[in-house]
């Protein structure tokens, strides 16, 4: 039995049907949660013998799935998409282009296929319970179950808990339903570990002053966005944060001095005026890869999924995809190079937003920001965005960028909140996006589409009365 058991009917029969594939084309989305489903699912294939082909998309429509058809592949494998894209795609398995086989978690579209691995079928959340990189280590694990002295794939989720991460999945702070499933499978093998710590990004990489200071989730007066203010907030402490080498990690301090750090952290925070429900989301669950170096970015799945987008957002999915697949040397060397140019993007676009501030209609926000920051990333800084100063957090946000001469890419963000009052985005870019000749879809709390340029305001008419009606 899987770590899923509700999808263990479903994923034999996808794995038994790769097991009989004459060849196997795999295909996957291009973000952290498509990296790490293609890595466990590339994996899986190898350990059963299976061999097989990787191809990324940035995009799944009807072109992309033309070309995928044309490599002639007798069994073509989806992770991380393929679900919404089902009426497309059943048309080559009519025409007898390809036998599908899809291991996603976004909405369906209307056609069916025979061996669809997807929590939402078996009603399972796909946008808080199991992510791309979950159904594809369901099905890893039905690969071995499957197979012949197969290994048991457990450690795979490792892999699956970055994706997760890196799409969003955790709710108030940990993964849940059959997310949590995947972490005890890792624990049982001995390659995650899940803990109590401080929260803040960069635990296992960035000096102490750096990590206060960048630490915007629970913004704190005098400390956030402060250099000044987070390295005096530390000499105040009767702890050694320094060494002869300069500031240490947060990683390098002992328990007891991250006890003293986080209490201090935390009082300043009330004194400062943080709200004492905001304030304790400082220290929450982390989830730890224990076969990665202490002080690593693999280290911590919060700060490899960031990784992992900043390679196949900027077309180096090569890249991610190696690093998930074990090469510590140059792949994670030149992972390393597009995160600093990654970052140093997302600080541009956020400051662009800042300077240039969002637009309201009656029921959410946006802004354009054209050709100056990529379509890959615009909605990552529409996420960084909400609930910064001039930024509404309770509205979702929706941001434009230019992705060719015809077309504009739509990315929109939401928070835990909107969703619990009926806020989906996936319904809101579908719908929208088809009514000015586009399409779209994802999650509810994140969602995307594609539009013909011109149409963005006809879209945004479209996008507020569909969230009018789910607010309302």
């Amino acid at each position: 039995m899987g770590p899923v058991p509700d999808l263990d009917e479903r994923a034999t029969a996808c794995a038994r049907r790769l097991h009989d594939a004459e060849s196997v084309l795999l295909a996957s989305h291009i973000d952290a949660d498509g990296l790490t489903s293609a890595a466990i699912a590339s994996t899986a294939l190898e350990r059963a013998a299976l061999p097989h082909e990787v191809v990324f998309k940035k995009q799944l429509d009807e072109e992309e799935i033309a070309s995928i058809a044309a490599r002639e592949y007798d069994t073509v494998l989806f992770t991380d998409f393929g679900s919404g894209q089902l009426d497309d795609i059943t048309d080559h398995e009519h025409a007898g282009d390809f036998q599908p086989v899809i291991a996603d978690h976004h909405q369906p579209a209307d056609a069916t296929t025979e061996f669809h691995l997807n929590p939402l079928l078996e009603g399972i959340d796909g946008a808080s319970e199991l992510s791309g990189a979950g159904a594809s280590y369901v099905l890893a694990r039905a690969l071995a179950e499957t197979g012949e002295d197969s290994p048991d794939n457990r450690d795979l989720a490792a892999l699956a808990i970055v994706g997760a991460v890196g799409d969003m999945q955790t709710v108030d702070g940990e993964l849940v339903g059959a997310n949590e499933a995947i972490v005890a499978d890792g624990a049982e093998a001995g390659v995650v570990e899940e803990a109590t710590d401080l929260t803040l990004y960069g635990t296992q990489t960035r000096p102490l002053p750096k990590l206060l200071e960048y630490g915007n989730d629970v913004r704190i007066p005098g400390i956030s966005n402060d250099e000044q203010g987070a390295v005096a907030f530390l000499q105040e402490l009767d702890v050694d944060l320094q060494t002869d080498g300069g500031w240490r990690r947060w990683v390098d301090l002992s328990a007891d001095e991250k006890q003293t750090v986080t209490s201090a952290l935390l009082q300043r925070a009330l004194e400062r005026g943080v709200p004492s429900a905001k304030a304790q989301r400082l220290v929450g669950t982390t989830y730890r890869l224990l076969d990665e170096s202490k002080g690593s970015e693999l280290r911590d799945a919060s700060e490899f999924s960031t990784l992992l987008n900043a390679t196949a957002r900027y077309e180096r999915a090569d890249v991610g995809l190696a690093v998930c697949l074990g090469d510590r040397d140059e792949a994670l060397d030149q992972a390393r190079k597009l995160l600093e140019n990654h970052r140093r993007n997302l600080s541009e676009g956020l400051d662009k937003v800042s300077k240039q501030g969002v637009e309201q209609t009656e029921h959410l926000q946006y802004f354009d920001a054209g050709g100056e920051i990529r379509e890959t990333i615009v909605g990552i800084v529409a996420g960084m965005a909400l609930g910064t100063d001039g930024v509404d957090p309770d509205r979702p946000i929706i941001a434009f960028a230019q992705k060719n001469d015809e077309e504009m890419k739509v990315s929109a963000r939401g928070t835990g909140r909107l969703v619990g009052r009926g806020l989906d985005l996936s319904t809101v870019m579908k719908t929208a996006s088809r009514a000015v000749g586009g399409d779209g879809g994802g999650h509810d709390i994140a969602a995307g589409a594609t539009v013909p340029a011109g149409q963005e305001e006809a879209f945004l008419e479209e996008a507020d009365a569909v969230i009018a009606e789910q607010l309302n």
